[in-house]
């Protein structure tokens, strides 16, 4: 049995999703978004990514997190932002002594579909379909992180 943290970083929004891997298949054991207003400031934003996602960390103990490596395009003020809170999130991974892999979105979609252009929408119906999920995880932050997990799952070597 093994358990990744799949985590898709935001400042607004960040996924996340944990996956169990067992002699029996994948399962989704908890998943959502940890969610930040415009109204906080940003360093009110930083401490509650960092309060809330330790808290997952807690109580979901995984025994590794895959994270979603950043691509921008044009937008260097938005960028800026989910870097700092990216390094949030690699600072709580650090101090809570966990391996971490990074994958690239086209790791990820090449990984869960065997194409890595595959759509948002295709990666979305793979990941309701592999966990067995009723629905597609809502939003997108969440079955983005889902599948960082499922990718991990699947590429990491460690342990």
């Amino acid at each position: 049995m093994r358990v990744c943290l799949g985590i898709d970083p935001g400042l607004a929004r960040l996924g996340y999703g944990a996956v169990m891997m067992t002699d029996s298949g994948l399962h989704a054991l908890d998943y959502g978004c940890i969610e930040t207003t415009p109204a906080m400031t940003f360093t009110e934003r930083l401490l509650k990514i960092h309060t809330d996602l330790q808290e997952r960390i807690t109580s979901i103990c995984p025994d590794f997190v895959s994270i979603e490596r950043l691509f921008f395009g044009k937008n260097a003020r938005t960028a800026e932002y989910v870097y700092q809170a990216r390094g949030v999130i690699m600072l709580l991974i650090a101090q809570n002594n966990l391996p971490v892999i990074e994958l690239t979105p086209n790791n990820i979609k090449r990984n869960l579909t065997g194409n890595g252009k595959s759509k948002k929408r295709e990666i979305q119906t793979a990941i309701r379909d592999i966990l067995s999920l009723d629905d597609i995880p809502r939003p997108d932050d969440t079955a983005d992180a889902l599948a960082a997990a499922v990718a991990g799952l699947s590429l990491y070597e460690g342990g």
